[in-house]
């Protein structure tokens, strides 16, 4: 999605960044092919290319509020955050900011799991981001994504993930694709889950 209507399909930046993930079979359980991000951390190359990629897209586009998943948001989203000139606002577990919060719920496959936000670290009408590093069932995203827009008048246009690559569907085969760099508004979530997933 993004890296196709930005002109990104082909970038030799992709391939790189593809290759600096180490994929770990069945972590943290049997059938799980663990995408771990922290060789790209320690590649300074396909970091940079990682966030710069990220920076271009937003850099023009007022944005305010960069907003990270804990926890490898937190990876990206600093970066992102000061090259463009916005603030940082770290979306947690539960239990892990002091102070007033707001917070929004989603449905795991067992239970149920928050994010939460201080109050008053995003403020109505600022434009935001919201930084992860993977999509798998949308669930993350989209609780990020109302637990934003909670604040009246607050305006999202868009958030994204860096997938490396999607989760979803994966069994013990290692999957076909490449890193892909998507952006989506809230209404595009599913939209890239579906395609994601190859429907």
């Amino acid at each position: 999605m993004f890296a196709a209507e930005n002109g990104l399909r082909g970038d030799p930046r992709l391939q790189g960044i593809s290759e600096a993930i180490r994929v770990v079979p069945h972590f943290p359980k049997k059938g799980i092919m663990f995408q771990d991000i922290t060789t790209l951390l320690l590649n300074h190359k396909a970091f940079k290319d990682t966030v710069d990629i990220f920076v271009d897209r937003y850099r023009d586009m007022d944005i305010s509020v960069v907003a990270g998943i804990e926890a490898r948001g937190f990876m990206f989203g600093p970066s992102i955050a000061l090259a463009i000139g916005a603030k940082f606002v770290p979306l947690r577990k539960p239990g892990k900011l002091p102070g007033e919060r707001i917070s929004e719920s989603y449905v795991l496959e067992y239970g149920t799991d928050c994010l939460e936000m201080h109050v008053g670290a995003v403020q109505p009408g600022e434009r935001a981001v919201v930084i992860d590093d993977l999509v798998a069932t949308g669930g993350t995203l989209s609780a990020a994504i109302r637990l934003l827009g909670k604040l009246r008048s607050f305006h999202i246009p868009s958030s994204f993930s860096c997938i490396f690559p999607p989760v979803i569907g994966q069994g013990t085969k290692q999957t076909k694709w490449k890193a892909a760099l998507y952006s989506c508004g809230a209404t595009g979530i599913r939209r890239l889950l579906l395609r994601s997933a190859g429907a």
